[in-house]
């Protein structure tokens, strides 16, 4: 089809100058004293044509001289340039080979191949790559001194290259990363404050600030970090929700009085004041601290929708109640009511029930349930125990020694 095309454009061209030309009779003179020269137009048109031709010619021929030198330094420096570009293409192959050795000497020999050649100094990120990857290498040959020196040099050169903005970024996440193998929060944390807002809210900036913050045992910074995480999507529902438990029982257990637990529970957030295992955590701790009444004021909210709740967290908030029943007063007697009736065959809610009628001296029904849930084989060998100990109480206020032994004998095989 484009030959067809060319074809039909000649026969165009040869047509037009035919019509033009054909029949043309005019001359040029030429006048050069002493002598005359006269052309046909026809002529004079093809030399003029020619001329210009030749005179083109000569003019990219006198050009190519001129520039040759520049070209050639041209070819030098893009010859250099390719010869860099191949050895940091083999630092990198050679760093995930685990050939760290090998990857550190590339990435030098490339970032002196760049520093030997004026031309290619102006890119920056080249450098910083290049010095990241000798970082990097070093850091895997634990040679730390060095590491630091090349990371010093990627971070001096990307302040000063705008193009290296990015790579600077790289590589104080890198640097973060390294500090936290090296087990130093502090530095960890001191690396990831000088990042740009939109940096460090990016997930592996978050992974390694969590990290950091459980070595530097702040379990509060972490669990706000792990509620971000969670946020971003950086764990699944289920593991974020492990996690931020986790941390919050971390914290509780960090608190030496019920002031210190009040405070932490006031930095928690919403979500954490309403997970049944936080609570009941918290509700247990501060019982251990001596704020029985406290811990019932945080169980109660949870106690009041016990029914909804799954069998799970209904065991955990009724062993939290069990422990926070000393002093227990008689307006939880509807609400025990109420929970019993929702699950009378649980030995978890009728441990806590019993141990709070047991609380209001309520002998009969608070012994009834305790012997269901000491006879109870799903219960925590803990709760068993010690509502075997509660029956071996009651029967020794009775004068029953009989009974209190074999409560005792049983509770001594559940130790």
């Amino acid at each position: 089809m484009r030959s067809i095309i060319w074809l039909l454009l000649l026969a165009i061209v040869a047509v037009v100058a035919a019509n033009l030309l054909g029949g043309n009779e005019n001359l040029v003179t030429l006048y050069w004293a002493p002598w005359r020269v006269d052309l046909s137009f026809n002529l004079f048109m093809v030399g003029l044509v020619l001329l210009c031709l030749v005179l083109n010619a000569l003019i990219q021929v006198v050009g190519g001289l001129i520039d040759l030198p520049q070209r050639a330094r041209e070819w030098r420096v893009s010859r250099r340039d390719r010869i860099a570009q191949a050895a940091l293409r083999e630092a990198l192959s050679q760093y995930f080979g685990g050939r760290y050795a090998r990857a550190q000497k590339a990435a030098q020999r490339a970032v002196a191949i760049q520093a030997d050649t004026p031309e290619l100094r102006q890119d920056g990120e080249f450098t910083v790559l290049g010095h990241l990857l000798a970082a990097g290498s070093l850091h895997r040959l634990q040679d730390r001194t060095r590491r630091d020196e090349q990371l010093q040099r990627a971070f001096d050169l990307s302040r000063r290259s705008i193009g290296a903005r990015p790579a600077e970024e790289g590589a104080r996440l890198l640097a973060a990363e390294w500090a936290l193998e090296d087990r130093d929060a502090a530095r960890t944390l001191e690396l990831l404050a000088d990042l740009p807002p939109g940096v460090a809210r990016r997930t592996q900036a978050l992974r390694l600030k969590l990290q950091a913050a459980r070595l530097a045992r702040q379990p509060l910074e972490a669990l706000r970090t792990a509620r971000l995480l969670a946020k971003h999507q950086g764990f699944s529902p289920a593991a974020a929700q492990g996690l931020m438990r986790a941390l919050a029982v971390e914290a509780l257990d960090a608190a030496r009085d019920a002031e210190q637990v009040q405070g932490v529970w006031r930095e928690f957030d919403a979500a954490d004041r309403r997970d049944v295992v936080v609570v009941s955590h918290a509700a247990r701790r501060l019982v251990a601290l001596g704020a029985a009444e406290d811990a019932r004021l945080w169980l109660r909210p949870l106690w009041e929708r016990v029914a909804s709740l799954p069998r799970e967290e209904r065991d955990v908030l009724a062993l939290a109640l069990a422990q926070a029943s000393p002093g227990i007063g008689p307006e939880w007697l509807p609400r025990l009511e109420s929970a019993l009736q929702q699950g009378p065959r649980e030995g978890a809610m009728a441990y806590a029930v019993g141990c709070a009628l047991a609380e209001r001296e309520l002998w009969g029904k608070a012994q009834q349930l305790l012997e269901q849930a000491a006879q109870d084989d799903a219960l925590q060998a803990d709760a068993r125990r010690d509502a075997w100990l509660r029956l071996a109480a009651m029967a020794e206020r009775d004068r029953d020694e009989d009974r209190a032994a074999r409560c005792y004998r049983a509770a001594a095989l559940l130790a």
